[in-house]
């Protein structure tokens, strides 16, 4: 499928209208959301990213499923590190839910084997003041730089962020809960002398409480820490 037109037809079909109720009062404040499942959505990011992938990334979507799936290409197109890297600068700004943010960091599986370049590329994106860019930088981090090489700094980072925004404070709470789960030691030093908001931290605890990867013991210490 190379078509913009033919590619949205495609997905129109795909819709469900019961999943489109439940994906609507997840997403407040996004429009057009027709009811298309992920699994779906990748499959015809495969497709497209086999063809003029080129051509469909210059489309203008309408619907919320359509800048979703214009992200999953760019994690699907076979090309080099840096090219990949300026086709998510400009996608980026786009973002405009935490959906389409997760699902977009989800894709970029090479940042795994260029993690310096990367890194870097992300840094700017921690002080861009922009709700959805931050997000985008930390759930990146979360995704891909939770390992021995990486935990202090990005502790260190998470712990510097003051932003106000409801999807900055989850998505790192979020990732200080995968943090714990992952890097225990590093992490749970950490929770020992934080800076967080009181909102994040609340936040944080109630991840870490939900996540099945921390022991009892630990939520138990965390529970009386709030």
């Amino acid at each position: 499928m190379d078509d913009f037109l033919e590619i949205r037809q495609e997905i129109e079909r795909l819709a469900e209208n019961d999943y489109k109720k439940f994906s609507a009062n997840l997403l407040p404040g996004v429009e057009h959301v027709l009811g298309v499942r992920l699994p779906q959505l990748r499959q015809i990011a495969k497709e497209v990213a086999q063809g003029n992938w080129q051509q469909y990334l210059v489309g203008e979507p309408y619907y919320f499923e359509e800048l979703m799936l214009q992200g999953m290409v760019i994690g699907a197109i076979k090309v080099e590190p840096k090219e990949r890297l300026q086709y998510v600068a400009a996608f980026v700004p786009r973002i405009n839910s935490w959906s389409v943010c997760d699902s977009f960091c989800s894709g970029l599986k090479f940042a795994a084997k260029n993690q310096q370049l990367v890194w870097d590329f992300l840094q700017p994106y921690l002080h861009s003041g922009k709700e959805y860019q931050i997000r985008f930088a930390v759930v990146m981090m979360m995704d891909y730089f939770l390992n021995e090489v990486y935990i202090a700094q990005v502790l260190s980072l998470l712990d510097e962020l003051c932003h106000e925004g409801y999807y900055v404070k989850m998505a790192v709470a979020w990732t200080l809960a995968t943090a714990l789960a992952k890097q225990p030691e590093a992490t749970w030093s950490y929770l020992q002398r934080h800076h967080l908001d009181a909102e994040t931290w609340k936040k944080t605890v109630q991840k870490c409480v939900e996540s099945r990867r921390i022991s009892d013991e630990m939520k138990k210490t965390l529970r009386q820490m709030v």
